[in-house]
């Protein structure tokens, strides 16, 4: 067979990744909070991306449409927008006179001009009679202008659990090599209070003998609040019941036997501590009037708070209106005025390129924010036609729903609905959920009508151990039927794998719970 060389035209379809996809498809599954991050890189890397004014409004109310001024506005920017600078540079330049003259005129006297002397400045004060306040009279010692007493000027930041511990310290041990180790333990003290860390490794470190560090440890932990720089729990409550000059063996053994008391389990209980059922009732109820984290007394971390990206009220007409927040949607422009200016200044190529480049990413990222929200108000007011039920009635009528009905209602992929609920929030008149609260799965009808929703299988759950008193206790074949009775066919194990999802215990623990309780 003979080889041959030929030309052949060949037409097909492809699917590229270009930089400006993956641009738009990490946006589009990004937080809130990651978006603002990100948009704040560009906005330094980017010479020609600029914020735009405060209070332009990033969605109109009601709206169903998100208003992209903040993303697409072409309008010109003047020249102080651009410079930003130019009129206090040239004041500046002005106040920096450095001629003698100018200086002179400045300060309103000759440069020969002598001070008096202290004892001349009392003398002629006395003779004038009382001066005048002086401007800087109200400043200083939480003064103000207006002669109002300035409280925050006294106002002091909330002492945290490291120095709380460290003033204790100070006072405490006066040996500078212990009030070393003393202050190596405080700051291995989690917000909780208890020692993150092993003593050896410290005494290691240190360079000190092991015994030494375990010694300072037990001064430590007689600070205050009773419990800090336990290693365990189990220690932590025998500081505290120490502090309460309550730990005899008794007690001890039911510290130590911290499991049994998890489990409920009051004739093991009974038989560890050697003691009645009053009295093992009493220590049952000092135990729970321990502080487990006595750290948290001094305030923990800040938990960010959630930030919804749309949201949801009911309208006049009984429907819903769907709107996105405004405030997570980053405001920037593309400096068009700017841009101009120095591409008729750039001569080099490489400049022309950078300027070019500059400019095509912002336009992009733009277009791509603009996306990014009609996108996730398309899908958020999907959902809401789907699940109308949850709005009107809760979550007993939630539907079971998946990605590609949503997918299909508003004609795209299945990956990009997932990238939009992803890290999205919606507030509603029934709280904050996360967009992909609303996707659950099917469970089927014992009379042959609707599938039910898993959400509200569960809650229907929920409901039911909670209605449940002491005497009547519901196991999990006893929820199956009373499931079946209202028409959900359902599996014991689904059940019970609801059940332990919501973290609730089985029907021998729920009613040695209540039993206690009870007494």
């Amino acid at each position: 067979m003979a080889l041959t060389q030929r030309l052949q035209m060949r037409q097909s379809q492809a699917l590229v990744m270009t930089p400006q996809l993956m641009q738009a498809i990490k946006l589009l599954q990004l937080s809130n909070l990651d978006l603002a991050a990100y948009v704040e890189g560009e906005l330094e890397k980017n010479p020609l991306l600029e914020r735009a004014a405060e209070g332009e409004p990033g969605v109109i109310d009601g709206a169903a449409e998100p208003v992209v001024q903040e993303f697409g506005s072409d309008r010109d920017v003047s020249a102080q927008d651009v410079t930003g600078e130019g009129v206090a540079i040239d004041r500046i330049d002005e106040s920096l006179e450095t001629s003698r003259s100018a200086i002179e005129e400045r300060l309103g006297t000759d440069l020969e001009n002598e001070f008096p002397d202290a004892a001349g400045q009392a003398a002629r004060a006395s003779a004038e009679g009382p001066s005048a306040p002086s401007d800087w009279s109200s400043v200083g010692n939480g003064g103000r202008e207006s002669g109002d007493y300035n409280l925050e000027a006294f106002v002091t930041a909330t002492p945290t659990l490291a120095d709380h511990l460290a003033e204790q310290l100070s006072l405490a041990i006066a040996d500078p090599v212990r009030r070393m180790i003393g202050q190596y333990l405080i700051d291995m003290v989690d917000e909780a209070g208890y020692l993150i860390g092993d003593l050896a490794g410290v005494a290691e470190k240190l360079g000190a003998p092991q015994a030494e560090v375990e010694a300072v440890l037990g001064i430590v932990q007689g600070f205050d609040p009773p419990g800090v720089c336990a290693r365990n729990l189990t220690e932590c409550l025998a500081i505290q019941l120490k502090e309460r000059n309550r730990f005899d063996p008794a007690m001890a053994a039911l510290v130590g036997r911290l499991d049994l008391l998890a489990k409920r389990d009051l004739a093991g209980l009974r038989r560890v501590c050697g003691v009645g059922d009053e009295d093992l009732a009493e220590m049952i109820t000092e135990i729970r009037n321990l502080n487990p984290k006595p750290g948290l007394a001094f305030g923990s971390t800040t938990v960010q708070p959630i930030v919804p990206d749309v949201y949801v009220r009911p309208g006049p007409d009984g429907g819903f209106i769907v709107e996105l927040n405004s405030d997570t949607l980053p405001k920037i422009l593309v400096n068009q005025r700017y841009h101009a200016e120095l591409s008729k200044n750039a001569r080099a190529d490489s400049a022309k390129s950078y300027l070019a480049e500059n400019l095509q990413s912002a336009t992009w990222l733009m277009r791509a924010l603009d996306q990014r929200a009609k996108t996730i108000l398309k899908v958020a007011m999907e959902i809401v036609k789907q699940q109308d039920g949850f709005f009107v009635h809760g979550v007993q009528h939630l539907r079971p729903l998946n990605l590609k009905t949503i997918a299909d209602a508003i004609s795209m992929h299945e990956s990009t609905v997932s990238r939009v609920t992803a890290n999205k929030y919606v507030a509603t008149n029934r709280g904050i959920f996360e967009l992909k609260y609303f996707f659950t799965s099917s469970i089927a009808s014992s009379d042959g009508g609707d599938a039910h929703s898993a959400e509200a299988v569960r809650d229907r759950i929920k409901h039911l151990i909670e209605a449940e008193s002491a005497s009547d206790v519901l196991s999990d074949d006893t929820i199956v039927e009373r499931l079946r009775e209202c028409g959900i066919d359902i599996a014991r194990r689904t059940v019970a794998k609801y059940r332990e999802a919501m973290r609730i215990p089985s029907s021998v623990q729920r009613r040695r719970d209540k039993l206690a309780m009870a007494q």
